[in-house]
Order: C-alpha cells, then sequence, then structure tokens
C-alpha cells in the first residue's frame, strides 16, 4: 500500500515538523510507502527524509519546472519526473492507495480538495484524510461543517472525510474505509413513494 502526502513546502512550526515526520516514520515502520511531491524542503523534505531513515518506500513525483529550481530531494531511490502539475496529481494519484493532507498552504488545499472531488464523482474510491496537529484543520473543518448545514455538501461526504493525529489513526480509518456512492448517478433515482 501506498498513501500519497500532501503537504507544504515550507516547514512551519516545529510542531508540524514533528507530526509530519513521525506521520511518515510510522507509515514507513508499518510498511506502508509514500508518494509525495518529489521536494526537499519544507514539511515534503521532512516527510521524505523520516520515511527513508525508517526505511521506507518513498515514490518522489515532481514537474520538470520544479527541478529546474533545484527543488528535487537528492536522495530518493525514486523520482518520476513529469511535464506540468496536472501529470503530477494524476501521477500521485495513480501510485496511491489513499490520501492524506498535512498541514501546508494553497498548494496542500487544492490537492487536497482535487483528490476529495474525484473520488466524489467516482474516479476513484480511496480514503482522503486530513493530518490535524495543533488545530490546524479545525477552521477548514468548521466551513466544510457549514457547507453541509447550507446545503451544499452532502453529510456523508464530509463524514468520509477521515480526520486523525498520527500514523496508527490514519492506518485504522483507511482499513475501516467505506467510500459513499459517487455523486452523480446514470441511473435514475426510483421514484418517490407515499
Amino acid at each position: 500500500m501506498r498513501i500519497a502526502v500532501f503537504t507544504g513546502s515550507r516547514s512551519g512550526p516545529a510542531a508540524h515538523q514533528q507530526a509530519a515526520a513521525a506521520l511518515a516514520a510510522g507509515l514507513a515502520v508499518a510498511g506502508v510507502g509514500l508518494v509525495y511531491g518529489g521536494g526537499h524542503v519544507g514539511l515534503m523534505g521532512a516527510v521524505a527524509d523520516a520515511a527513508l531513515a525508517a526505511g521506507g518506500e518513498v515514490v518522489g513525483v515532481i514537474p520538470q519546472h520544479l527541478v529546474d529550481d533545484e527543488l528535487a530531494h537528492p536522495g530518493l531511490p525514486r523520482l518520476e519526473v513529469v511535464a506540468s502539475m496536472h501529470e503530477r496529481k494524476a501521477r500521485m494519484a495513480e501510485l496511491a492507495d489513499a490520501f492524506i493532507a498535512l498541514p501546508g498552504a494553497a498548494g496542500t488545499l487544492e490537492e487536497l480538495f482535487e483528490a476529495w472531488t474525484w473520488g466524489m464523482l467516482g474516479l476513484h474510491a480511496k480514503p482522503v484524510a486530513l493530518l490535524d496537529v495543533d488545530g490546524f484543520w479545525q477552521p477548514l473543518l468548521a466551513q466544510l461543517r457549514r457547507m453541509a448545514d447550507d446545503g451544499y455538501l452532502e453529510r456523508r461526504r464530509l463524514d468520509a472525510l477521515g480526520v486523525v493525529t498520527d500514523a496508527a489513526g490514519l492506518l485504522d480509518f483507511v482499513a475501516g474505509y467505506e467510500h459513499p456512492p459517487r455523486k452523480w448517478r446514470k441511473d435514475p433515482l426510483p421514484p418517490a413513494t407515499g
């Protein structure tokens, strides 16, 4: 099994660095491979370094323009270079059995929401989770609850988004995951009765 990790190219607070490294090491010890953005900087680099130090499989997927900017991790046994950010996300999705977002910024949010939306649309049935470090994702979860309360987001979609605090919690979530039916169906809904 491999899990795609979405996270920041900046390091953030020490607690985030420690949680990212602990997650990566915990997954490596459990025999779970990581797929990530291929960089050596920020939390991305911390994740890769910790997983490699624990003997784990790490696959980096990075677009050529970031290789040109010298952001590629030099110590990866497997680094796939693609032409664009779009190809990077598609390749990471192909290689992964689940997705987790660690603290990050706009790019992390974009990757998270794309993977989660693809699941809603039936393009995959893979678990998607958040690593909630120091309540980092709580404001976002409050917004998602508001979207559900206002009828924009089905509650079952929100309930299917995992919120975990460590590798053990992530692995438990993945093991017990049941994917909700796709958002749009080809078959018509049965007529209402009554």
